[in-house]
């Protein structure tokens, strides 16, 4: 078996995610796992968790769940390693981050988690004090572009009837730390529920940052060391 992760457009009313379910079995594949991404206008959008037979069958994988009525399938990937139980995967995830020795060590798992749990293409966590990167993962844009595009984004945010940022991209701040984490993916939107679960690690990553820097310049202090 091979997992992939399939995320579906549908029609918000009953028996629409059984169909869909239906139609994945129907090629001799089971649906191990669902996550809601997104709800409104009559609409969701779902991710399901796809053991495949034989990776050949994608393509008609894709085929046969378009074939309900209202369906459509924005994205179809090979899942990363455990990623079978998003909760789970938000829990472990949760726990690694807290239980960092230091900060550097924080930050620079907060960079490779975020990446691997949204499933992102490229992470980076910039510092806004001293304008500099401190910690990534993948390929993220120049530094100059990434505080370009952190400072664009608060402006837009203060003004009426500017587009919203690209779905692509998403950034949290991390306040205490006078930092942020940018995150992107090429081509496939950042879903309301991704959004919320990375502003979630972020602050998670910002109250413990506190806590190790206070700790770090306590043993810093002649005094501690005595």
């Amino acid at each position: 078996m091979t997992t992939f992760v399939l995320r579906v457009w549908l029609p918000d009313r009953p028996g629409a995610l059984g169909a869909v379910a239906s139609r994945v079995g129907a090629i001799g594949a089971d649906v191990v796992g669902i996550d809601i991404l997104e709800q409104g206008a009559g609409r969701a959008i779902d991710e399901l968790i796809v053991d495949l037979p034989d990776p050949a069958l994608a393509p008609l994988l894709i085929q046969e769940v378009q074939e309900v009525d209202g369906v459509d399938v924005e994205d179809l990937r090979p899942a990363p390693d455990g990623a079978l139980d998003p909760r789970l995967d938000a829990l472990e995830t949760a726990a690694t981050l807290v239980g960092a020795s230091s900060s550097a060590e924080l930050l620079a798992s907060l960079s490779h988690y975020a990446a691997r749990f949204s499933c992102a293409d490229w992470s980076a966590v910039v510092s806004l004090d001293t304008e500099a990167r401190v910690a990534s993962d993948g390929e993220p844009p120049k530094l100059e572009w990434l505080l370009a595009f952190i400072e664009g984004s608060r402006t837009a945010a203060r003004l009426r009837g500017v587009p919203p940022e690209p779905e692509d991209i998403v950034w949290v701040p991390l306040a205490t730390a006078g930092m942020a984490l940018v995150l992107g993916r090429d081509g496939r939107p950042f879903r309301a529920r991704e959004r919320r679960e990375v502003a979630a690690l972020a602050r998670i990553v910002d109250s413990r940052f506190r806590e190790l820097r206070l700790n770090e310049a306590r043993l810093a202090h002649p005094a501690a060391r005595v």
